[in-house]
């Protein structure tokens, strides 16, 4: 797919950075430097998808001829989105109020390449068993989560706390990986290469 194009990912994430190695051997991390401000009277399930598309875009204007690829994930429950926490007692607090709840998992992912775009969202629907103080405190201390959509990591200690997944598991982890080649090739048929 896209041979000879310069592959970016515009995301600093490392779990991101491990997972499209799935899809491309040779890839450069360029962040995005774009506003990631959630846009006021949105439905939160379509937040991730503007945000991607936002990340995308700004780094394929630097970067015009290249298959730049954006992401942002987020966890939602009751339509409020639980983003990676300030400290340690936010982090706390989103991981009671998941215990023993479903929530969802949402991706959104953005391709640019030569002035063109095409964006998606992925959602999984993740639910955790009930989780006492001591499995929260323990894991926020052995696994510091603030860098974490919801503060955990299905990847970590964290998938011990999930009792059901219903959908994509690599999409919890914050990169749908199946969806993504299965979009990537529609984009390169779009594009004509």
């Amino acid at each position: 797919m896209f041979d000879g194009r310069k592959i970016i990912l515009a995301s600093q994430s490392e779990r991101r950075r491990e997972l499209i190695t799935y899809l491309f051997d040779d890839f450069d991390i360029i962040p995005s430097e774009a506003d990631e401000t959630p846009p006021e009277n949105v439905p939160a399930e379509e937040i991730p998808e503007i945000l991607a598309v936002r990340k995308a875009s700004d780094v394929a204007r630097r970067f015009p001829e290249a298959l730049v690829i954006g992401c942002d994930t987020v966890v939602i429950l009751d339509g409020v989105i639980f983003g990676k926490p300030a400290d340690e007692a936010e982090a706390f607090m989103m991981l009671k109020s998941l215990s023993g709840r479903t929530h969802k998992v949402v991706s959104g992912v953005c391709f640019s390449c030569t002035g063109r775009t095409m964006s998606f969202s992925q959602t999984t629907e993740v639910t955790f068993y009930p989780l006492s103080d001591g499995d929260i405190l323990k894991y926020i201390t052995d696994f510091p989560p603030l860098d974490k959509a919801g503060s955990y990591g299905i990847q970590d200690r964290g998938g011990l706390f999930v009792e059901k997944i219903s959908g994509d598991h690599y999409n919890v982890i914050g990169f749908p990986v199946p969806k993504i080649n299965v979009e990537l090739k529609r984009f390169e048929k779009l594009l004509g290469l």
